[in-house]
């Protein structure tokens, strides 16, 4: 594994494998290890965090590394108009490893392009986030002792909410059952709904019956509607409030299910559901640190095992993705790189609409050449 930029990008086994590595480090990360001592992570977050880059340097430090960057990439060079690409072939003769947070969905493969030591994905934009999904995973795993056969509710923001997209990819090898309780206009986006089922075998339920939904839940997964990623404030203040955890839902749930949310909140889960036994969101933010110590360590070679971890190649066409968002739009040196899409109720690339459509590299969006 040189780089760790989509989750989904590992097999079963190979998450299987991180996570046991994760779990290991559990009691580790409260008592700390030389493990990578003389090693140092540089965060790049070109967005605000709190929980992600602290647990970030936190887990550099608890494996015996320490940790520079910065949090506000308008006190860096960035600020007088260098390039992404440019920031990451300085940044990488400074560091082992790299965690990257960016506005742009690909922002963290296309800094892959461009560096020797392993990149992190800390989130890009709305598109994914494969180390919150990490931790999101070895909680359902601590607290299950599986991940094999689970109903799994995903509701709020599903469409600008990356951790839900991680989330469901991530279960896809494990059989889930998912269902989606979103707002109208923030259901997953097609292409996701297009891996989840035709590509990866998984059924995705939608519904607007947020209690029927909690009544079979295993796992209910909240996410706040996404303010920063509206184009308007109008569009935003439309659908605020759409979905609320509150008392009356989480009790309509199983003894022994979870309510998970990767924070921050506004307020979709009022703090009176704090106390109840389900709601286990600050103790998943506890393994934020032991999972992000596990994915370094492998990283740098420091695990006994290697993780294996599918690189994709894209191919290279003279066509502008439509997503606005997708880093392509604001690195424009960066090669428009796509592969094609193989759906299995299709037996040949190109029958799924007026000619071959193809996925870009970067996003996952989709275009039809």
């Amino acid at each position: 594994m040189k780089h760790f930029v989509d989750i989904s990008r590992l097999s079963k086994q190979g998450l299987t494998a991180l996570l046991a590595v994760a779990e290991e480090m559990v009691p580790l990360a409260r008592g700390g290890t030389d493990l990578a001592a003389g090693k140092i992570l540089a965060t790049l977050f070109y967005e605000p965090s709190t929980r992600t880059r602290l647990s970030f340097e936190s887990a550099m430090q608890r494996l015996g590394g320490r940790a520079l960057g910065f949090a506000d990439a308008a006190a860096s060079s960035v600020a007088k108009g260098e390039s992404l690409a440019d920031t990451i072939r300085t940044v990488d003769k400074y560091a082992d490893v790299i965690a990257v947070r960016h506005p742009a969905e690909g922002a963290a493969l296309a800094c892959s392009f461009y560096a020797e030591v392993p990149i992190i994905n800390a989130g890009d934009g709305g598109h994914l986030h494969p180390t919150q999904t990490l931790l999101d995973l070895l909680t359902i795993k601590r607290e299950f002792g599986r991940l094999e056969n689970l109903s799994v509710v995903l509701t709020g923001d599903l469409r600008y909410g990356r951790t839900a997209s991680s989330l469901a990819l991530a279960l896809a090898p494990f059989k889930p059952r998912l269902v989606c309780v979103a707002p109208e206009g923030l259901e997953f986006p097609p292409h996701v709904v297009r891996r989840l089922r035709a590509e990866l075998g998984t059924p995705v339920e939608e519904t607007d019956d947020l209690a029927a939904a909690a009544r079979g839940a295993d796992v209910l997964y909240v996410t706040r509607i996404q303010q920063e990623r509206f184009f308007s404030t109008d569009d935003y203040l439309k659908v605020k409030g759409s979905y609320v955890v509150d008392k009356r839902i989480v009790e309509l749930m199983p003894e022994g299910s979870l309510v998970l949310h990767p924070l921050p909140r506004v307020d979709e889960i009022p703090p009176a559901v704090d106390d109840d036994a389900r709601a286990r969101y600050f103790e998943q933010m506890r393994y934020g640190v032991p999972a992000r110590m596990a994915l370094i360590a492998a990283l740098l070679g420091l695990t006994p095992k290697k993780i294996p971890y599918k690189e994709i190649r894209g191919e290279e066409l003279e066509l502008p993705c439509p997503n606005p968002r997708c880093v392509t739009a604001s690195e424009k040196y960066l090669k428009k790189l796509y592969t094609p899409i193989l759906d299995k109720t299709a037996s040949l690339f190109g029958e799924l609409g007026e000619g071959k459509r193809y996925r870009c590299l970067y996003c996952d969006y989709e275009v039809v050449v």
